[in-house]
């Protein structure tokens, strides 16, 4: 038998598998969805939590619980969990990283009062498809794998974060350090609404900029100050001024603050600025293109500083992730569906990895829609052919010999 054949046919079995499965899938989805585990609520993090750990032991992975204690924000456990394969680098085996979240954005309550409820073949419910359903897809394709018996990898790699709404601020050097060593990340947020998995991100820089101006008595001797919120307001145009100098990259001034007394001349402002950019080098060149504005100010006796305040790495769209996507195309293919590729201004955890360096693809959750609102869903007849997805790319990325 070819090893095309023996491919297809490996491809129909896991796709049969997720099918009878997909009934249970129902189920856990609901006991998930009617948790309330929003970024702020550790207990009920911790309860998903404790509801994946399970599972993941169950599937022979050694689980580790790392407890987080941030300044200022309580937030529950991440999982990370491993399980060895048989094959050893050496002999071609690989590292798979996958990458889930178990916190929403709503409040406590919002799964009793919106409770999760499926109308045909869709369900509904906080979380649902954000990424509860992207969560369980994970731990469904890891189950058929197991009973199908394949362990061509070096190693699995499930990842649980449970701040990723809110930026990943505590989880975020656990996802830094478990993808450094990653040959492959597959994203598990959920598939565009129209299918699509997700190639790139934007990644995002915020800055602070300072102005700093000197006071004086706004009736008696203005000509004595230097206007800082003068100073500001000119830095605001010509920031707002960068969009459309370079493909890919926005400026967005969103927090202006100058002065405290109307008879004062202001002696001090701030501006808060997000960049987003496709490419590292989309956001080294505006980080530049703000400090050059910065030294030179347009009101005289103003100084301005610039501090950079946080950077989230874009998920860059490179030759090697179109090389997975084209790997997952043929996979849908076989299993009777279609897949694009999509590039997004939205961050998340899968930022972080591709910033390690590791080949990333996103969206491999089923399909849904409506993040973060009172429709939220997600499209349960998705679910067998996403989780057979799963499944295959992860038997097949496993072994590096299946490339030659």
């Amino acid at each position: 038998m070819s090893a095309p054949l023996r491919r297809q046919l490996h491809t129909a079995d896991l796709l049969s598998s997720a099918r009878a499965h997909q009934s249970q899938y129902v189920s856990d989805l609901a006991e998930l969805v009617a948790i309330d585990s929003g970024s702020y609520d550790a207990e009920g993090v911790n309860k998903v939590a404790d509801w994946v750990q399970t599972r993941l032991e169950r599937l022979g992975f050694t689980v580790e619980r790392i407890p987080h204690k941030h300044p200022g924000l309580d937030v529950g456990d991440t999982l990370l969990a491993r399980k060895p394969g048989r094959l050893t680098p050496a002999e071609g085996g690989r590292r798979i990283l996958l990458a889930a979240h178990m916190d929403t954005v709503f409040d406590t309550g919002t799964a009793a009062e919106r409770p999760f409820r499926v109308v045909g073949s869709t369900a509904y419910g906080p979380g649902v498809s954000d990424d509860k359903g992207g969560l369980l897809a994970g731990l469904t394709a890891l189950q058929i794998l197991q009973e199908h018996e394949i362990h061509a990898y070096a190693e699995l790699v499930f990842l649980a974060t449970p701040d990723e709404e809110i930026g990943s601020p505590a989880s975020r050097t656990v996802t830094e350090d478990a993808a450094r060593d990653a040959h492959f990340a597959l994203g598990l947020e959920g598939a565009r609404e129209n299918g699509d998995l997700v190639i790139a991100r934007k990644g995002v820089a915020d800055f602070r900029l300072t102005v700093t101006g000197r006071a004086a008595h706004a009736g008696i001797e203005p000509e004595r100050g230097a206007n800082a919120a003068l100073c500001a307001a000119h830095l605001v145009v010509a920031l707002q001024a960068l969009n459309g100098h370079r493909e890919e990259v926005t400026v967005n001034v969103g927090v202006v603050r100058a002065g405290n007394r109307a008879n004062i001349v202001c002696p001090h402002a701030e501006l808060r600025i997000e960049v987003r950019a496709a490419t590292e080098a989309g956001i080294r060149w505006a980080h530049q293109a703000i400090t050059d504005l910065a030294r030179y100010p347009a009101v005289p006796g103003t100084s301005v500083s610039v501090e950079q305040l946080d950077l989230c790495p874009p998920m860059e769209d490179t030759p090697a992730a179109r090389h997975l996507l084209e790997q997952a195309t043929t996979t849908a293919a076989a299993l009777g569906f279609r897949i694009g590729a999509a590039a997004t201004g939205g961050v998340g955890d899968a930022n972080l990895i591709a910033g390690q360096g590791a080949v990333v693809l996103d969206g491999l959750g089923p399909v849904g829609g409506a993040d973060h609102t009172p429709d939220e869903w997600l499209d349960i007849g998705s679910v067998p052919q996403r989780v057979a997805l799963l499944a295959t790319l992860i038997s097949s990325l496993g072994d590096a010999n299946l490339d030659r």
